[in-house]
């Protein structure tokens, strides 16, 4: 049989197909995208089968965009022969507050909760439940398996979790949680893997338009960036990262709305904000704007500056990984970034950094390094499949 793992957002779709056999999950088979799901918009359909690249646009106006879209990829999937059948669709939800630290069969109760939570990912939260209504209502026979961003990071401590807010606002549930669980979890049984090392004091960078560090020791999560939302910690493609409270507050004095701050503080900031041209960091590399520079700089500094903070949590450090678009595709910033943590012992292999833009897992240490840097491209779809493979067979679902 195969899990479809899907990940909704706004406007975009991404989903994937993923054999398993015996309880272990197979590489990807099948996998694409759809864009242009906001209301009037022109739908674009990309996927890859076999080898072979297709790309379809279609615009169904009797039809919600997003439904229309999950028609199409019921269809897609029935015309493909020799597919595995489909035995759950698996979906990354990014927050499970205090109550969901492990995947999930979804109900409408469930839904409910999580709907509740949507404050906390405002971006995120909204568009991730929709896309399992919408799924269980297209796919009404096969279970909807939720994932949760959140509960890798179940095992942090009170202290790590804690506000030093009144405890009439900690007991509504405003605490730390921290986020990227689920690339977080794939990065640390990539490293289990690999390294000797991957037991011991591990710095784990999720570096992409969201960016977060993850300090693990045993293969748990002990502290992390992010915390009561997606917005804390590392300056990021779009978002603020850590913001001293007093600017909001600043900010609301001089008549800024809610809608407005979040606005700010998750589409206009981060990269784009300071550079003004982009949150991809590609352009900003190729920019000759001093404030693409400026951009670049800061951003590398917010990683030393947060990562010094998740170092002191470690008691010291034996291993770094970098992932997600920017980790795991620019050599340079994995290079700066190395070269300010000299410090500790850390020593690069410049030859296999450069090398290491090939969606591989690779060690770009030198044998003298004390610390050891890993390039680990991370995958959240075979995660979350792997998720719920687990849970159906847990269930005596074979």
């Amino acid at each position: 049989m195969a899990i479809l793992t899907v990940n909704a957002g706004s406007s975009s779709l991404k989903f994937s197909i993923y054999p398993t056999l015996d309880g272990a999950v197979l590489p990807s088979i099948l996998a694409g995208s759809f864009e242009g799901l906001e209301p009037g918009g022109k739908t674009e359909l990309r996927y890859a089968y076999q080898g072979v690249e297709h790309a379809e646009y279609f615009v169904d106006v009797d039809q919600d965009p997003f439904l229309a879209a999950l028609m199409h990829l019921k269809e897609l999937l029935l015309g493909i022969k020799d597919l595995p059948p489909i035995r759950a669709v698996s979906h990354r939800i990014v927050h499970g507050g205090a109550e969901f630290f492990q995947p999930i069969i979804s109900t409408s109760a469930t839904l409910e909760k999580l709907s509740a939570m949507s404050a906390l990912a405002p971006l995120h939260q909204p568009h991730s439940l929709d896309g399992v209504k919408a799924f269980s209502q297209v796919f009404p026979d096969i279970p909807q398996v939720l994932c949760f961003d959140t509960a890798f990071h179940k095992t942090m401590s009170t202290l790590e979790t804690s506000l030093a807010l009144p405890k009439e606002i900690t007991d509504q549930g405003v605490r730390r949680y921290g986020f990227h669980g689920i690339s977080y979890q794939y990065i640390i049984g990539e490293l289990m893997e690999s390294s000797n090392k991957a037991r011991d004091k591990v710095l784990m960078a999720h570096l992409g338009n969201g960016a977060s560090l993850c300090a693990a020791i045993d293969g748990k999560s002990v502290a992390t960036t992010m915390g009561f939302s997606a917005l804390d910690g590392l300056m990021m493609g779009t978002r603020s990262g850590s913001l001293d409270a007093g600017v909001l507050m600043y900010l609301v004095e001089r008549g800024y709305t809610h809608d407005q701050l979040q606005d700010l503080l998750y589409r206009k900031s981060g990269l784009l904000g300071v550079s003004t041209i982009s949150a991809d960091m590609r352009k900003l590399r190729s920019s000759s704007n001093p404030l693409a520079k400026e951009a670049i700089e800061l951003f590398i500094y917010k990683i030393i500056r947060e990562g010094g903070a998740m170092i002191g949590c470690l008691g010291g450090l034996d291993l770094i990984s970098f992932s997600g678009g920017i980790g795991e595709h620019d050599p340079i910033l994995r290079s700066a970034v190395c070269k300010k943590l000299a410090w500790l012992g850390v020593e690069l292999d410049e030859k296999l950094n450069q090398e290491a833009t090939q969606h591989l897992t690779l060690n770009i240490s030198t044998p003298q390094s004390r610390v050891e840097v890993w390039v680990i491209p991370t995958d959240e779809g075979v995660m979350t499949a792997q998720e719920a493979i687990t849970l159906l067979r847990s269930q005596g679902v074979s």
